[in-house]
């Protein structure tokens, strides 16, 4: 029996309907076009639909917007721009298409990508609580800042982290929160409420959280901040999409295709 692009969504959301408001959709090809095999990943750059192709898929997942912008809005003069050409022209040609999977992955209870960058970390077994926005760790024994960093870059296999705070405290309670979430609107809340001693998050605009983070450590409390990068917070949780894809589909060559570090430090 062949599988089409609509099956596979359908038993990603649970649900033949779309939800009422999301960014979840079809961005290239049809719906109806019949799978013959499924590349997942953080972002559908340039690179990754070429290493999709050479792969053999025809679909693929993406959790981040192809064009640019969370709601794939067209910038003035983006579609005449060279760059969005070569790249529709890239999809055209391998009759691909890209489906994003951004807000249901979200509402899965817990949220499938915390929970992926919890069970990349190994704080598993340290999680005290699941909130629909973060994952709340105590570990069984203090930590350093440091160690906890070295961990951190160990587990994800990244060079380096962007980090707040004083790097002489230690830490038990830890919040991790992925993507965006280290906004000051949600992250200084959660520190608040969850009396936190560190947070681990991908990003954030820096005039915001960081700043309470630095202040916090100017006025000698141990309060830490960790920032991963959006990416690197989020690819474990679509890595967990391909192995619910491999459960729901065995038949279909499913592929987890990392993206390549983006932002190099010079």
């Amino acid at each position: 029996m062949s599988i089409t692009v609509q099956d596979v969504i359908n038993r990603l959301t649970g649900s033949t309907e779309p939800h009422a408001s999301t960014v979840d959709r079809v961005v290239a090809g049809s719906e109806a076009a019949v799978v013959h095999g499924i590349a997942v990943t953080f972002a559908a750059s340039h690179s990754v639909i070429q290493r999709t192709l050479q792969a053999g898929a025809n679909l693929l997942i993406s959790h981040e917007g192809v064009f640019y912008s969370h709601h794939e809005a067209e910038y003035e003069g983006m579609t005449e721009s060279p760059v969005y050409q070569d790249k529709l022209r890239l999809i055209q040609f391998g009759k691909l298409t890209i489906y994003r999977f951004h807000d249901a992955p979200h509402r899965y209870v817990p949220d499938m990508i915390t929970q992926g960058l919890v069970r990349a970390l190994g704080y598993e077994d340290d999680v005290v609580k699941f909130l629909p926005t973060a994952a709340i760790v105590t570990l069984p024994e203090v930590m350093s800042v440091q160690d906890i960093a070295e961990n951190v870059k160990k587990k994800l296999g990244i060079p380096y982290l962007r980090y707040i705070g004083n790097e002489s405290s230690v830490c038990s309670r830890i919040g991790i929160a992925v993507g965006y979430r280290g906004g000051g609107s949600h992250a200084i809340p959660l520190c608040l409420n969850e009396q936190l001693d560190l947070l681990i998050t991908g990003e954030g605009p820096e005039w915001e959280t960081p700043e309470y983070i630095g202040d916090a450590a100017a006025q000698g409390r141990s309060l830490s901040l960790l920032l991963l990068g959006h990416a690197a917070s989020e690819e474990p949780g679509m890595e967990c999409v391909a192995g619910l894809l491999r459960d729901l589909f065995p038949d279909i060559p499913i592929h987890f295709i990392p993206s390549e570090p983006l932002i190099q430090v010079i």
